[in-house]
């Protein structure tokens, strides 16, 4: 009996503490007025208090109808949300996709169910993507919605998130099943962890707090001391002389004012043109309190008011006001804002992430809008930085983002302003796992390396009745999120041997494998940056079959067509120069062409993330319809292009063949889950087909048709995926939809989400040069 107590405590401190679930989100659609979400082509419709999804010819985009790319002429219009939308009826039933949630509070790697109130006029499976950024990272579920005329809960599950904030988009594609929201809740399996301790790095005097830096007022939260120091207003030419020096990060609180601080030469990459530049934040008396002193922007000059300008992209950013932090922020940090604030009117302000140098912009979205009063308001709010906003350092407030802004002079106050961090150990640190058994990370209590008679940093992971096969390495303990924010990652795959050495660099979540499981002595010198790893006690793993994924993959490839800027004077429609203008292909297009070698393609893709310097080896058959050539890329998910260089060209012929080469990770490409095959490098349309495909880890060591690990299932279409023809997004084989991050498009030319080329005035979030990106 004893033994089993010893055991069943040992587990529960590996463990942790019992976890519970947690709702981190829930939506109601019957609150909804109309549709709430951004809108991708196509928009579900609140009817009766539900959110309806049905089958659709019509297509939907943002900016003027002479702005549309096509023949058919716009049927009207139509106002969602406050934003009008221009409509296209195509005559076929179009493919859709659709926001059901979205700003979901989530942690790095997080697992999280979501429970939907749903029902659908014919069974039907969709896909349902968890997406964190516009830049292809997102996870996907397959979710089956039986028929019925009544509401019924639907479940599903995703893990390894990769963001702080995330969405659901629902692709139901084609199908003509009706399907109706009512509501949605998110959770997640929460396990009690170390309370955070936050640290504010501001005093009230304006001195840091943090350690290593001088205490000389160089920050300042608290205008109550009434001046800035004499180096902070220090001018030339009568331009301030720290907006764009070194000592950018040293003031807290800058702000622009339209027509004071005017600057002229370069900067940013931006001429500068005599354009009001950011400056220390002016300080005055408090106009409620007299014993008080504050940070002001007199934004008396802004915008359509004095000057006439009508330019609207010039004056929402003509005024601003930055919370400046002493340094930048990794992607998974949480920091702490709070401030006071009021204004001479009450309106709407957004925020955004800039860079070290203020109006260095970074990212268009941070703690959302702040609706300023005429009486002080105190904020409070947790921000986490991610992939998009990883290196920011201040809050930038635009004062003159919309119309009651940017149309009469406001003075906005802000006080008390204060961004924390969290307080977390230190040093290196590694916490072991065993998915197999079920033992979990206990990142809290994180085994801390220490130095050996060598200086090798040196820590053991694992026990007896708790060995581990997986362990994870930080820079930092503490906080989950942070932990797996700073982690560290080996150049390569891990050996049961002390004496070999991989370099190793900073990476989020990375989870190494062991080759082996039990209690494993692991090794970092810093001053190689290299670690090893060495099997003190447990059973090595053995190797495995090589598996043949049998999946008869094919892509029909569509005829690679350029595209003229030049407009029908009549119709409006961009005109198709036919391959029979110029069977060559030499001067087809124009300025501004998409014909792209990838148009179409093919992926295969791996079962996980790859390290650089990992040695693959690939085996497929494949043959085409005609002969043609593909060159072969580095991809994270398709159609996110990671690096140029993969198993260089494949020549296909109209007779099957053979193809194998070993393939080592480029560090170019560590990341890399997928092979893009670039399927348009002929123009003429091309039937391709691809069988047999086996990818895993070679080891020279192993008897033929052995590995340590296949990197693609033995059976099933979940590792490939193609894309057939120049706007249209990577879908399954078996033609679901499954990523929203849509097709690589030519450096000119840019879609909206649905696909559609669009003029370079549009306004919203767009594709350019394959990535997702906001255009004001």
């Amino acid at each position: 009996m004893k033994k089993l107590f010893t055991l069943i405590a040992l587990l529960a401190c590996f463990l942790g503490a019992k976890a519970d679930w947690v709702t981190d989100y829930t939506i109601d659609y019957s609150k909804q007025a109309d549709f709430p979400f951004y809108v991708m082509g196509y928009a579900p419709s609140i009817v009766d208090g539900f959110l309806v999804d049905a089958p659709t010819t019509q297509k939907l985009w943002r900016g003027n109808e002479s702005d549309y790319p096509g023949d058919a002429e716009c049927s009207g219009t139509v106002t969602i949300n406050g934003t009008e939308f221009h409509v296209q009826e195509t005559g076929e039933n179009q493919w859709r996709q659709y926001f059901i949630a979205d700003g979901i509070p989530t942690e790095i790697d997080g697992a999280y169910k979501v429970t939907a109130l749903v029902k659908a006029s014919k069974a039907v499976t969709i896909n349902v993507n968890m997406g964190w950024n516009w830049s292809g990272g997102t996870v996907g579920a397959s979710v089956a919605i039986p028929q019925s005329d009544d509401f019924v809960e639907v479940e599903w599950e995703y893990s390894g998130i990769g963001g702080t904030s995330c969405n659901l988009v629902a692709q139901p594609g084609t199908t003509d099943a009706i399907i109706t929201w009512k509501s949605l809740k998110v959770e997640h399996n929460a396990k009690a962890s170390r309370p955070t301790t936050w640290q504010q790095w501001l005093t009230n005097d304006g001195n840091s707090i943090i350690p290593g830096v001088e205490h000389t007022n160089k920050y300042m939260g608290d205008a109550e001391f009434g001046a800035w120091p004499e180096w902070a207003l220090a001018k030339e030419d009568g331009v301030n002389i720290n907006w764009r020096g070194n000592r950018t990060g040293e003031i807290c609180a800058w702000a622009l004012t339209k027509g004071k601080n005017n600057d002229s030469g370069k900067f940013n990459g931006n001429d500068l043109d005599g354009r009001a530049r950011p400056y220390p934040a002016d300080i005055v008396v408090d106009p409620d309190d007299a014993t008080n002193h504050v940070f002001v922007v007199n934004a008396e000059q802004n915008g359509l008011v004095v000057d006439g300008d009508t330019d609207a992209s010039s004056y929402k950013w003509a005024n601003q006001f930055w919370i400046q932090s002493p340094q930048g922020w990794k992607a998974g940090t949480k920091v702490k804002i709070k401030f006071r604030y009021k204004a001479s009117v009450a309106c709407s302000v957004a925020t955004q992430i800039h860079k070290e140098n203020p109006s260095d912009y970074l990212f268009w979205n941070a703690v959302g809008s702040i609706n300023f009063t005429t009486q002080w308001q105190e904020f409070e709010k947790d921000y986490d930085f991610n992939s998009d906003s990883a290196n920011g350092w201040s809050l930038a407030f635009n004062l003159n983002d919309d119309d009651t802004n940017g149309q009469q002079p406001i003075t906005f106050y802000f006080d008390d302003l204060s961004w924390e961090t969290m307080v977390l150990d230190e040093g290196y640190f590694v916490a072991g796992a065993n998915p197999d058994e079920g033992l979990e990370y206990d990142l809290d209590n994180a085994i801390e390396f220490t130095p050996d008679e060598d200086g090798v940093l040196v820590a053991t992971v694992g026990e007896k009745g708790a060995y581990v096969n997986q362990i994870m390495i930080s820079t930092v303990r503490g906080n989950d999120a942070q932990f797996k924010s700073n982690t560290l990652k080996p150049n390569g795959s891990i050996v049961n041997d002390p004496d070999t050495w991989l370099d190793y660099a900073p990476a989020s979540i990375a989870k190494l494998t062991l080759p082996g499981t039990g209690i494993w002595k692991v090794y970092i010198d810093l001053e190689y940056e290299s670690m090893a790893f060495e099997m003190l006690e447990g059973v090595v793993k053995e190797p495995i079959d090589v598996v043949t994924n049998t999946t008869a993959n094919v892509v029909h490839g569509q005829a690679r067509v350029d595209l003229q800027d030049d407009k029908n004077a009549q119709t409006g429609a961009i005109t198709v120069r036919e391959e029979a203008d110029d069977p060559n292909g030499e001067n087809v297009g124009g300025e501004g062409h998409t014909g792209q070698t990838w148009d179409n393609q093919f992926f295969i893709v791996a079962n996980r993330a790859l390290v650089k310097g990992e040695v693959t080896v690939l085996k497929f058959k494949y043959k085409a319809s005609k002969e043609a050539k593909t060159t072969t890329q580095c991809h994270v998910a398709p159609g996110e292009y990671k690096h140029w260089g993969a198993i260089g060209d494949v020549t296909f012929t109209t007779e099957w063949q053979n193809f194998e080469q070993e393939f080592t990770v480029p560090n170019e490409a560590d990341g890399m889950k997928s092979i893009a095959f670039n399927m348009a490098e002929i123009k003429e349309a091309c039937d391709y087909e691809i069988t047999d495909v086996q990818w895993y880890l070679k080891d020279t060591s192993l008897e033929e048709g052995k590995t340590w690990e296949n990197l693609i299932n033995a059976d099933g279409d979940l590792n490939f995926y193609v894309k057939e023809g120049a706007g249209t997004a990577p879908y399954v084989v078996s033609g679901i939809n499954g990523v929203i991050n849509d097709a690589i498009i030519g450096s000119d030319v840019i879609y909206n989400l649905s696909g559609q080329r669009v003029s370079k005035d549009y306004k919203g979030i767009v594709i350019k040069n394959g990535k997702k990106v906001i255009q004001k």
